[in-house]
Order: C-alpha cells, then sequence, then structure tokens
C-alpha cells in the first residue's frame, strides 16, 4: 500500500490550498432533537455520547431491509475534490455540504430544494472551499466547517448566515472534525495537510487544536492546542526552514459525557519533532478546556508523507528511529456505560480500539482488530464507531480485507466478524477497477437490528446486528440523474465526514471518494434510500 495515502492527502491538499500554501511562510444540551429518543439524525455523532445509533428507527429492520431502494439521488457540479460531508436529517429536511463550495438543504424524503448558502460568499478568495465535516443542527441553528478554517451558523430555515469564524488562519488548515452543540457552545476541531507537502516546503508549522465557539456569536470561549508552538530548528535538506514540533491534528469529532461532564476527542500524529498531545485521547472540561487527563497511546509517531517517497532520507524524521507510523486517532470516540461504569472507547489507525474509564483514564481494555500496515493512514480504524446498548460496531480499512466487527462492550470479545465480501471488485461499477480495495473507510452506523457500512469498491451493506450476515447490498459505482437535474456517479463510499444515516425509515449516504473511479461525465453524488 506505500504510496497510497501520499498521493491521495497530497492530491487533496493541493486542490485545496494550491500555490498559496507552497510558498506561504510560517443552546442547551444536545443537537436539535437528534438524541437517542429521537427519530432525527441531528449531528455526525448523533447524539452527545458519539453512537451513530438511532434507537428510534423502527421502519427499517433486519426483515426488510432488503427491499430498500433508491428514492433520489443528488448530483454535484464536477469538481476535483470527493463528498464527504454526512448529511444530518432534522424535521424531514437533509443539511449537508459539498465539494463545490455550496452547504444545502433538500427535503428528506424527495430531494426537492429548500435553500442552498454560497460559502465562497464569506471571505472571496483564491483557496477552493469544499465541506469536509458534517453539519451538527441545533437550536434553529445548522453548524458546520469548511476547507479554509472557517466554521459557519446558518439559519435553519432560510439558510441566512447568522456568523462565521475563521478558527485558523494556516494556509493548510481544514476542518474535519464535527461539531458537537453542548449548553450553549459548539466544540470543534482544527486539522491540516501542511504534512503532504514537497521537499521546498517550510515544513511544519501547524498546530493541531480543539476549540469551544459560543453558539450565538461564533466567539472563541477556549482553545486547546495539541502541541507547542513550532520552532525554527533549523533547515531541511533542500534549505528550506525546518520547523518544530508541529501536527496533531485534530482530524476526528468530539463527543461529550452528561454524566462526569467531559469533553473526548482523539489527535494525530506529530509532523515533525515529538512533543505535545499526539496520538491522544484527550478528555477535556467544556467549560475552561482544562485537560482532565490524556492518554497517549502511541509514545512516538512523527510522520510526514514524504515518508512514504522513494527516497526519504532526510525528509522523514520518523525514519531512522521507526517512529514513521502516521497512527493517529483519526476516530470520534463512544460513551457508553457496563455495570454502572462509564467508558469511553476510540479506534486508532493501528489496528486497536482502545476503552478508557471515562473519569481517570485508566485502560479497561484494549483488542487489536486490524492488521497494522507500514502507513498507518491506510490502515486500523479509521472514522469511526457504533454503539446500539449491546454491541459496539467497528469497521477495519485496509487489512486483507478490511471487516466489521461486533465487540463485547465489556471485555472488547470478538462477538462476529465479516470481511469485506470477496467479490467487491468483481463485480458492479467496481469491476476490473485497478484501483479497487476490500476497505471500510466510513464510520459505522446503526440501527435496530441493522449495521451500516460502505467500503472502498463502492457499495453499500446493511448487515444483521446479531450475526453479521450480509442482509442487503447496492452498488453505487453507476450513473444517476440528480433530482437537482445534473449527471452524477457514485464510487467508494465517503470516508472522513461520512457514514451512512438512518432516519426517518430512509438511508443516506454520500458516494464518491477515494480511491477514484472513471467519472467521465458528472459529479459526486448524495444517495437516500427507502422501503
Amino acid at each position: 500500500m506505500k504510496g497510497i495515502r501520499t498521493a491521495l492527502a497530497t492530491g487533496l491538499v493541493l486542490a485545496l490550498v494550491g500555490a498559496a500554501v507552497a510558498s506561504a511562510a510560517p443552546d442547551t444540551a444536545t443537537t436539535g432533537g437528534g438524541g437517542r429518543g429521537s427519530g432525527d439524525w441531528a449531528t455526525w455523532q448523533k447524539d452527545l455520547s458519539g453512537t451513530r445509533h438511532n434507537a428510534a428507527e423502527w421502519r427499517i429492520n433486519q426483515r426488510n431491509v432488503g427491499n430498500l431502494e433508491l428514492k433520489w439521488a443528488f448530483a454535484y457540479p464536477k469538481t476535483e475534490l470527493f463528498v464527504r460531508s454526512q448529511p444530518a436529517i432534522v424535521g424531514g429536511v437533509a443539511y449537508f455540504g459539498g465539494p463545490d463550495g455550496k452547504f444545502y438543504a433538500r427535503d428528506a424524503r424527495t430531494g426537492a430544494a429548500r435553500w442552498t448558502f454560497d460559502l465562497t460568499s464569506v471571505d472571496p478568495g483564491p483557496r477552493t472551499t469544499a465541506t469536509w465535516d458534517g453539519p451538527a443542527v441545533a437550536g434553529g441553528k445548522v453548524y458546520f466547517g469548511d476547507t479554509r478554517g472557517y466554521v459557519y451558523a446558518l439559519d435553519q430555515r432560510d439558510g441566512r448566515l447568522l456568523w462565521a469564524t475563521q478558527v485558523d488562519s494556516h494556509p493548510a488548515a481544514f476542518v474535519t472534525s464535527s461539531p458537537i452543540v453542548f449548553e450553549g457552545r459548539v466544540y470543534v476541531g482544527t486539522s491540516s495537510g501542511e504534512n503532504t507537502l514537497g521537499r521546498d516546503y517550510a515544513c511544519c508549522t501547524f498546530r493541531g487544536h480543539i476549540d469551544a465557539l459560543d453558539a450565538n456569536t461564533g466567539a472563541l470561549a477556549w482553545r486547546h492546542y495539541t502541541v507547542p508552538q513550532p520552532q525554527a530548528v533549523g533547515t531541511w535538506p533542500s534549505g528550506a526552514t525546518r520547523y518544530e514540533p508541529s501536527g496533531g491534528g485534530v482530524w476526528s469529532s468530539p463527543v461529550i459525557d452528561t454524566r462526569t461532564r467531559t469533553l473526548f476527542v482523539g489527535t494525530g500524529q506529530n509532523y515533525t519533532g515529538s512533543a505535545g498531545d499526539f496520538d491522544t485521547m484527550l478528555a477535556l472540561d467544556p467549560r475552561s478546556g482544562a485537560v482532565k487527563w490524556r492518554n497517549q497511546v502511541t509514545k512516538a509517531d512523527t510522520w510526514r508523507s514524504l515518508c512514504n517517497d522513494p527516497d526519504p532520507e532526510g525528509y522523514c524524521p520518523g525514519l531512522k528511529d521507526g517512529s514513521a507510523l502516521d497512527y493517529d486517532i483519526g476516530a470520534t470516540p463512544n460513551v457508553f456505560t457496563v455495570g454502572g461504569r462509564t467508558l469511553v472507547g476510540v479506534g486508532q489507525k493501528l489496528g486497536v480500539y482502545h476503552v478508557f474509564d471515562a473519569r481517570t483514564g485508566e485502560v479497561v481494555w484494549r483488542r487489536q482488530l486490524g492488521v497494522p500496515l507500514p502507513s498507518g493512514g491506510v490502515s486500523g480504524i479509521q472514522w469511526g464507531s457504533s454503539y446500539d446498548g449491546q454491541r459496539l460496531y467497528i469497521a477495519t480499512y485496509f487489512a486483507d480485507p478490511g471487516k466489521v466487527f461486533a465487540v463485547d462492550p465489556a471485555t472488547g470479545r470478538v462477538l462476529w466478524e465479516t470481511p469485506n465480501p470477496a467479490d467487491g471488485c468483481t463485480t458492479g461499477g467496481a469491476a476490473g477497477q485497478p484501483n479497487c480495495t476490500l476497505g471500510h473507510g466510513p464510520a459505522v452506523s446503526s440501527s435496530p437490528g441493522v449495521v451500516y457500512e460502505g467500503s472502498n469498491d463502492g457499495k453499500l451493506r446493511a448487515y444483521s446486528a446479531s450475526t453479521g450476515r450480509v442482509l442487503w447490498t447496492y452498488d453505487t459505482v453507476r450513473d444517476f440523474t440528480g433530482v437537482n437535474g445534473l449527471p452524477g456517479r457514485g464510487g467508494a463510499i465517503s470516508g472522513g465526514g461520512g457514514g451512512a444515516v438512518v432516519s426517518g425509515g430512509m438511508v443516506y449516504v454520500q458516494a464518491g471518494y477515494w480511491p477514484a473511479y472513471p467519472n467521465p461525465d458528472g459529479g459526486h453524488v448524495l444517495l437516500a434510500f427507502g422501503l
């Protein structure tokens, strides 16, 4: 898999920030009715504890999920970027962002237009603008971030801009973390693609951080940086200035445990140096940002994309000591209770799912699920897992093949495991495509009796929650005509900001992520399924 993530990340970042980067110097409670008792799916995490489980979904079950059929498709204009913005479904409306610099509200049943907001109306400039996280809907507002480091609040009814705050002006910063709203504040992390830039770039000056913003004004309440301020420490072999420490991007989305009143979020690796809260589960006070506890799951991890270069000598800080791992915690945590004890679990790109005591950070159990590969960026557990009150559902990415697991939340014992079906790359639109792989990039989702996961092979699948048997498969690598009149084509199921969303007897998913499949005529698509 060598070089896979390098090509992916470098291409995306260069498309986003362009030449400017290469030359730059250094309301109350939950989200808009999306809690456990609601049929809405109002935020990426589904609820404050990050279950990604819709317990109120009664229409779709194990017996009839095989009858799901496409109800409508929305096609994006053709762009160089993939789709990542998982929709929020609230009050019969789907809210989602596109790779085209637009944010959309559409009727959840029919796809009919409600309103559209143009992100480039805020700070027009040369940087490519897209939405790479999933929105949160709360208190009559829709919150989301973009690839320029902005976080927005729009009026839920008409899409009117209420505020926009640039949480990071670094030319390579972007928001992949999906916000969560709690007691009048919006919590969101910031990540970066700075470590994918080339040999002549003065790497690296980005510092990851998690922010608390006032939900009504966008004003910064507090910020926790994951690494110290980078300092110039010499030069790279190219002569470009070398800075360290750097990195620690917050790729994942935060969750909140209301019992211990704790905000949990995971962090990524260092780009240069070795310092700070890299590869760490952070437990923070949501009011002050103070660290309650931290558990660093990797002791050294310094990686940039040049580590996968054919000649990385001198440009890969962790090459000689073996710390060039890229073993981020890119996944969103899950908060759950076992025997009256509140636990928090999270997946890592090492392929390990870690479970900690939510109050103390003490390790309760760990389970190796994925097979670690030379670059963690293409292995392990990528974006998130689901918890239905009985089982944890966890998927692995490149693991020869990737699998979907059901795990006992008390012990980590594997209850069932289902490999990505072997025919994923020999059937449907992915057949014969040399870049097809049997891996799971998206976060897992669930509803009573059913688990949903998409694959790099372009297929969305529904699994039995009790046995892991595949109950339904839909191949998205095909042509569609969008309800907006544009042609579109699916592809790999969206990683990063997306997974399946189950709400009101419908299932929604973005299709058209990496690896890219031929799509000569149109853009990527949001698909909506129903019985």
